[in-house]
């Protein structure tokens, strides 16, 4: 692949990653998302663990689209519930096709509802992001990232999306809500995971 016919499908259909994607890795290429596809069938998220996922999504939009193909599974794991909601982030309180503003609210409430009896020091979590990035015949490259924190007891912050504002981060003093897209850039486990993708993409570009 080179030159202008640099596209890449980021295996999603929600906006904010694909910014963050774009923001991110840069470089002359298109990024496109699922939205652009929209005969294409949706691939299940049907795997034990986010790299599962990550993996199976990346090959199968490849394939069904023809496009070098970046997927990330990503959620979040908390110790005092035993890694849950963990791959079932994004649907732990409902269906993914719900609005997904009102699902992500539904999420973080269900959180903060089972962790209402769990003192500070108990409420430790963690962020999970793992990508992959497909051609339509074989896995390129995959990257893992995470970012430590805690359970806040309510929600705080604007920014951000899904757990964001219930995901405490100690050493800032906030919640990831709370941060500029770059800040959070910068800590968050999509974003280590994007940088550490990054070098692998320009070698194999």
């Amino acid at each position: 692949m080179s030159g202008k016919d640099k596209k890449i499908l980021v295996a999603t259909t929600n906006p904010g990653k694909i910014a963050e994607l774009r923001a991110m890795l840069g470089g002359d290429i298109k990024w496109v998302g699922l939205a652009d596809f929209p005969d294409v069938a949706e691939i299940e998220e049907d795997g034990a663990t986010f790299a599962e996922n990550a993996r199976k999504k990346a090959l199968g939009y490849a394939k069904a689209t023809g496009l070098w193909t970046i997927a990330d599974d990503s959620g979040l794991a908390i110790d005092a519930l035993g890694g849950a909601p963990g791959v079932k982030s994004a649907r732990f309180s409902g269906a993914p096709d719900e609005n997904r503003t009102l699902l992500d609210r539904k999420n973080m409430l269900k959180v903060l509802r089972l962790l209402k009896a769990v003192p500070r020091e108990k409420r430790t979590a963690r962020f999970v992001c793992c990508l992959c990035l497909a051609s339509p015949e074989k896995v390129l490259a995959e990257t893992e990232g995470t970012l430590q924190g805690l359970i806040a007891e309510e929600e705080i912050g604007q920014n951000g999306f899904g757990y964001d504002p219930v995901f405490f981060v100690p050493s800032l003093n906030k919640t990831v809500a709370q941060l500029s897209r770059q800040e959070k850039n910068t800590i968050s486990h999509r974003g280590i995971a994007i940088r550490k993708l990054k070098p692998m993409l320009t070698s194999i570009m």
